[in-house]
Formats: C-alpha cells, sequence, structure tokens
C-alpha cells in the first residue's frame, strides 16, 4: 500500500464555482493546494469522520465531513479510482467510504435535515441537493416560508441568490416550525452582522484602495470597514494574505489585505485592501474585553492595553483576528538601497516588491504574483527610451504582466534575484560564470541572430562611406565626433599655453580646467555610442582597389543555404527569409557551426593578407600625396597672408612703402621714359612665367612696391 496519493486536475466546489488544483492524501491528513490563489487547505486524519463517493456532473466526485461539522467537495476523479480510494481510506485512516448517489427524480417536496454546517434536502434516503450555512448571508422569514440568501462568488459563471422552503403549519402548541428552522439556520450561517460593541476601533485611516478616509471596527469574526459614502463588512475567513511593506521614502509603510471573494462596489471589485501609515504615527490602544478574556482568546498575541506605531497595533491585532502570518519582503536589495524598484504598470506608477515566494505590485492596481505559478520571465529593451527596461511575468494560465520603465540600474539586482529563485528566465543570453550588467543585456544577440538588425548595419557603413566621399571631393573638412580620450594630443594643441597670449597664465588655467572637464564628459557619452565611429584622420573614399571585408560564418552559411530555403519554402519575402534563416541557424547544432567558422576564419586570414600587400603597396604614393598637399596649403595661407596684412604690422608696411616711394622716385629722375617702359615690359613678363612660385616664396619687395607707384 502506497504511502501517500496524488491527483492532479481536481476540482473544488466553492460557492457555486469550481477551482482545479491539486489532492494530495497522506497516513498525516488530506491536503487540497488552490492552483489559482494558492491556498491550501488542509485536513488532518484524526478530524475525518464520513467519506462519501458519488457520480457528479465531471465524473466522479469525494465528500467529506469532519468533527466540528465542515465538509469538502472535491470533482474530477475516474470511476476506475474508487477502489484504489477505498483501499487508502481503510488502512490509514480506518473509513469506509461510502457510495451514494443523489436523488435524480425531480421532486421538491421532501424532508429537510440539518447536520453539523449542512442542510440536507432529502427524497427518502437520497439527498436531492445540499446548501452549505456558512454560504447563507441572511435569513428571513414569512407567514410559512423561510427565505435564505447567498454571499456571491464573483468567479461562478451563475450565482445562486436565494432559495425558499415553505415550512407547513403544525399541530404542535408553543412550537413554530418556521421560527425551530430560522434558528437551525441563523445557529451555523456567516451573516455579517455586529453583535455587541467592536472590540477595538481604528479612526480616520488612509485607505489607498478603495481609497479614502475610512473607520476600521474590528468584531470577532468580521472587518467593518465605515467610510463618508460607502460601508463594507468583510469576514476573516475572506482574508487571504496579510502584506507589511516599507515605502521607498523609509517614512511610510503600506499594509495589504489580499481578499478572497473582493469586496464590491458597483460593477468595481477589489481584491486587495491597502492602507498606508506614517511610521511616526503613534497610537495607544485598549481593547473592549477583560484580560481574562484576551488571554483565553488570543493566547498572549494580544494584550488589554497595547501601545506603539500605529501601523504596528493594526498588522497585529490583524494578524491575531486573521490567524495568518503577515508576509514582509526577504533580503532584496534594489540599487538605492530600498526593498523595492519604482516601475509603471498599465497607466500608473507604483513599487514593486520582490518577496521569498513572489512578487506584488502596490498600489494601482495592486498584483500578487507567486513564484509556483509563473512559467518565465523576460528581460525587455525599454520601449521610450535606453536607460530603463521593462520586466515581463507570463503565467502558466497565460496572463501576462509588463512592468515598465526600470532604471538600468536595477537590472544585476533584479537578475541576481530572479536567478537565485530558479525563475525561467526567457531570454537568458549570457554565458554562464559572467557576471551580468545592463549593457551586456542590452546588446546581446548571442542566442538569437537578426538578419534585420545586420542588414540596417551594413547600409549605415554604405551612407557613411557615401558621405566621406562626397565630402572629401568637395574639398571642405568632414565633420566627426569628438573623442578626446583616444588622442590626448588634439586637446593639447586645442589648449596649448601659447594659443592666446593675451590672457593671463591664471586665466587660461582656470578655462582650460573647466573646458577639459567638459570635454571628458563629451567622451564618456561619445564611447557609449558604440554606432558612432570616429573616421581616421585623412581618410579617403574607398578605394575600388582594396580588399573586401570577409564574410561571418552565418553569411557564409545563408549565402550557400538561400537557394534550398526559396524552394522549401516557395513564395517567400525577403524579409521572412531572414527570419526564417535566423531560426534555422539557431536551432543548428555546434558540430555544423563549427565547419562554417573554419570557412569565416580562413577568409579572415586571407583578407588579413591581402590587407596588409595592398598597405605596403600603396604607402609611396600617400606619402607623395600628402607632400604635394602641404605644400599647396602653404602657398595659400602665403597669399592670403599678404592681401590680409595684420593690424600690429601696418606701421612698419606703411614706413617701408613711404621709403621705397621716395627711393625709387630718386632714382628713376635721370632715367629716360623709355627706359620705365622697357622695366615694367620686363616685370610682367618674369611675372607670368612664375606666377604662384614668386608669390609664395618671396616677401613684397621695394621694387615691387615702386612699380605699383609708377602705375599710379
Amino acid at each position: 500500500m502506497a504511502e501517500t496519493l496524488e491527483f492532479n486536475d481536481i476540482y473544488q466546489e466553492v460557492k457555486g464555482s469550481m477551482n482545479d488544483g491539486r489532492l494530495r492524501l497522506s497516513r498525516q491528513g488530506i491536503i487540497f493546494k488552490n492552483s489559482k490563489t494558492g491556498k491550501v487547505d488542509n485536513i488532518q486524519a484524526g478530524e475525518l469522520t464520513e467519506g462519501i463517493w458519488r457520480r457528479v456532473a465531471l465524473g466522479h466526485g469525494l465528500k467529506l465531513l469532519t468533527k466540528n461539522g465542515h465538509f469538502y467537495k472535491y470533482d474530477g476523479f475516474r470511476e476506475s479510482e474508487f477502489e484504489k480510494l477505498a483501499d487508502f481510506f481503510k488502512s490509514h485512516y480506518r473509513l469506509e467510504l461510502v457510495e451514494k448517489d443523489l436523488c435524480v427524480k425531480g421532486w421538491n417536496w421532501g424532508t429537510v435535515k440539518f447536520g453539523g454546517q449542512l442542510l440536507s434536502f432529502d427524497i427518502g434516503e437520497q439527498p436531492v441537493f445540499e446548501i452549505p450555512l456558512s454560504n447563507v448571508s441572511q435569513c428571513t422569514t414569512g407567514k410559512n416560508e423561510v427565505t435564505l440568501e447567498f454571499h456571491q462568488n464573483d468567479d461562478a459563471e451563475v450565482s445562486l441568490m436565494e432559495v425558499r422552503f415553505y415550512v407547513p403549519p403544525t399541530q404542535e402548541d408553543g412550537v413554530d416550525p418556521v421560527e425551530a428552522f430560522a434558528q437551525n439556520v441563523l445557529s451555523k450561517a456567516d451573516v455579517i452582522q455586529a453583535t455587541g460593541d467592536a472590540i477595538c476601533i481604528f479612526r480616520e485611516l488612509q485607505c489607498l484602495t478603495p481609497r479614502g478616509r475610512y473607520d476600521i471596527r474590528i468584531y470577532p469574526t468580521f472587518l467593518h470597514l465605515h467610510g463618508k459614502t460607502f460601508d463594507y463588512k468583510i469576514p476573516y475567513t475572506t482574508v487571504l494574505r496579510l502584506f507589511l511593506l516599507p515605502h521607498k521614502d523609509q517614512r511610510q509603510m503600506f499594509f495589504v489585505i489580499s481578499l478572497d471573494p473582493p469586496i464590491k462596489q458597483g460593477q468595481t471589485r477589489y481584491h486587495f485592501l491597502i492602507l498606508l501609515f506614517s511610521k511616526d504615527e503613534d497610537i495607544s490602544l485598549t481593547l473592549n474585553m477583560n484580560e481574562d478574556e484576551v488571554e483565553k482568546r488570543f493566547e498572549g498575541r494580544l494584550t488589554k492595553n497595547m501601545s506603539g506605531s500605529l501601523y504596528e497595533m493594526v498588522s497585529r491585532v490583524m494578524k491575531a483576528l486573521v490567524n495568518r502570518k503577515i508576509t514582509v519582503p526577504g533580503n532584496f536589495q534594489g540599487h538605492s538601497g530600498a526593498q523595492c524598484i519604482t516601475c509603471s504598470y498599465k497607466a500608473s506608477s507604483g513599487l514593486l516588491y520582490p518577496l521569498e515566494r513572489g512578487f506584488i505590485y502596490v498600489h494601482k492596481p495592486p498584483v500578487h504574483i507567486r513564484f509556483d505559478e509563473i512559467s518565465f520571465v523576460n528581460f525587455a529593451r525599454g520601449t521610450t527610451t535606453t536607460r530603463s527596461f521593462d520586466f515581463e511575468i507570463e503565467t502558466k494560465q497565460g496572463t501576462q504582466y509588463t512592468f515598465s520603465s526600470i532604471e538600468r540600474e536595477e537590472y544585476g539586482k533584479l537578475f541576481d534575484f530572479v536567478n537565485a529563485k530558479k525563475l525561467n528566465i526567457k531570454n537568458r543570453g549570457l554565458k554562464e560564470g559572467i557576471n551580468p550588467s545592463y549593457d551586456e543585456y542590452a546588446d546581446s544577440d548571442e542566442d538569437q541572430h537578426d538578419a534585420y538588425l545586420e542588414r540596417m548595419k551594413e547600409e549605415g557603413k554604405i551612407r557613411e562611406e557615401n558621405a566621406n566621399d562626397s565630402s572629401d571631393d568637395s574639398g571642405d573638412e568632414t565633420d566627426e565626433s569628438f573623442n578626446p580620450g583616444d588622442e590626448e594630443d588634439d586637446v593639447a594643441e586645442e589648449f596649448d599655453s601659447n594659443a592666446s597670449a593675451s590672457s593671463s597664465s591664471n586665466e587660461g588655467d582656470s578655462d582650460r580646467d573647466e573646458k577639459k572637464k567638459k570635454l571628458a564628459k563629451k567622451a564618456k557619452i561619445v564611447k557609449e555610442r558604440k554606432s558612432r565611429k570616429k573616421p581616421v584622420e585623412g581618410k579617403k573614399g574607398k578605394d575600388p582597389n582594396a580588399p573586401k571585408r570577409p564574410m561571418s560564418a552565418y553569411m557564409l552559411w545563408l549565402n550557400a543555404s538561400r537557394e534550398k530555403i526559396k524552394s522549401d519554402h516557395p513564395g517567400i519575402s525577403i524579409t521572412d527569409l531572414s527570419k526564417k534563416a535566423g531560426e534555422i541557424w539557431k536551432g543548428m547544432s555546434k558540430d555544423k557551426k563549427e565547419e562554417w567558422d573554419r570557412k569565416a576564419e580562413e577568409a579572415k586570414r586571407e583578407y588579413e593578407k591581402a590587407m596588409k600587400e595592398y598597405s605596403e603597396g600603396g604607402r609611396a604614393e600617400s606619402s607623395y600625396r600628402k607632400d604635394k598637399s602641404k605644400k599647396k596649403k602653404k602657398g595659400k595661407v602665403k597669399v592670403e597672408k599678404k592681401s590680409t596684412p595684420s593690424k600690429g604690422s601696418s606701421k612698419s608696411s606703411s614706413k617701408q612703402l613711404s621709403e621705397s616711394f621716395k627711393s625709387r622716385e630718386f632714382v628713376s629722375s635721370d632715367e629716360s621714359s623709355s627706359g620705365e617702359n622697357k622695366s615694367k615690359k620686363k616685370r610682367r613678363r618674369s611675372e607670368d612665367s612664375e606666377e604662384e612660385e614668386e608669390l609664395a616664396s618671396t616677401p613684397p619687395s621695394s621694387e615691387e612696391s615702386g612699380s605699383g607707384s609708377d602705375e599710379e
């Protein structure tokens, strides 16, 4: 005989809805875990009093009764599993698993039996239907009639609102059968009504969901939320979990109450009750019970008189009454030192708390996701800026949650946390042993080849080369991104101490320091832009004789396999072909990829060899061109200096002109006019023959000044 029995895809009936989960039977008892909420029902073996096997809508079902009157219904078993369950019950629980079918005659006249928390309507010995009295929210009586109203379940497709029983009068004196019926129902029903005074009251608490200021009255069986507009009565049985979360500003605290079923306000459902407290707010609390009652009921968890922070008092009282643990953040610590991460979900900004067993987001709308219901997580690039990223979570039911606008500094912390919790990371492209960082994640395409990105890069290179060609042909200098980190000499020349002789040394030093700091910042920004490459100084257009760059292993394989892919997928577009090729390449084994890697290495070696020969052959020609261009530039500068003399030399040049003018006049006084004409013609011929060389090599002489005066 097996020690345990496990059944998957078992359904538990709760207020008209069937909740799927997993049922586990062991020697100690029976455990059912809800797949949706994670709630666990634990039935001890010693508490079981009866087990009933019967045919139901989903196959066969199991009904269990306990000593305190509670009952549990589980459906989804196969008929062949009856013998296995019957043997297990007999050997481990000392119980007979009884087969009992429901009556399906369709009669509406029968006998009502009250057993524990169950109302059973029977015809003969067979039950027609059963009503859990804990689901009854109200019981009203008429002349010969009793009406039962029920708590509603939002998960149920069809909800039962009320049931009416006709109770015939009896001949017995002094006993009203209608009132007796109603008292039996009310004794076990979960009717929310304030019987007596509240244990304690918390005044004007700030509530984020539902929004407003509410008084919270604590009763023995339910919580009364009283506001200016709305009132909510919340039974403690509907409280699923309690959370106490510190705000990022370290001055406030969130207290979150998870509810199932939720409270309602019109068509709106509130699955979470979120209270916000200031850490500095203190309170003295006195319970409306005597000390013996407090000790007997709460067993030391609460005392009659308590004092401390308001959030501590509320959480302590709730924990004692609900009898559930309070969940707090674990060891996670973000980049800022807080235990949460600032992000956006849907249209609002909030805080995401990584817990020991899940994630919770507050506050609009609040979301709680357990690790065991997560299928995978994904780190995605931010849609608006590169300074942030998105964190996506997809559950096993197919629901996706996207937490966006997370600062990229949080990436390493969040990745380490998710990795430590052994969650499935969809886009894990990092090699084992590498400490992940945002930059590696942002540019990591190792696990998937992006053909579209490759094509865009190639087009960008072509555009850059064309731009360089056109700028070189026009004779203007090309713009380039300033990167002082690569060439420090350029910075030193630009800020040379001799560049400005008029400025004082102290002012120059301070200005240079400020400018160098700005340039250092610019350098960091330029280095981060990987797509921008600093052009090589003096780079001309692409030489058609230069060796072509070698192709990567993927491109070599794609060229060889393109026709085969086209034949396998006739009519495929270029875009789809690129995607298909990327998928095929990704799925290839390492052995097949090694063949193309070797070919790529051979092509690379051939390219390097050809490039070496090409660069050595073109070195002499390039040096000759450099010298020639330098001479031309030098000549042009000299001509400009002659045509636009500086202010500092204006006095000396005018003096030279006046002296040469006098000298020429004195000399030419004894010469004939024919001699003057001959000298003019001779001078003009020499100027025509020498042109730019004479201008570039000789400064203006006194004879030229004199000739200018003669022409005048």
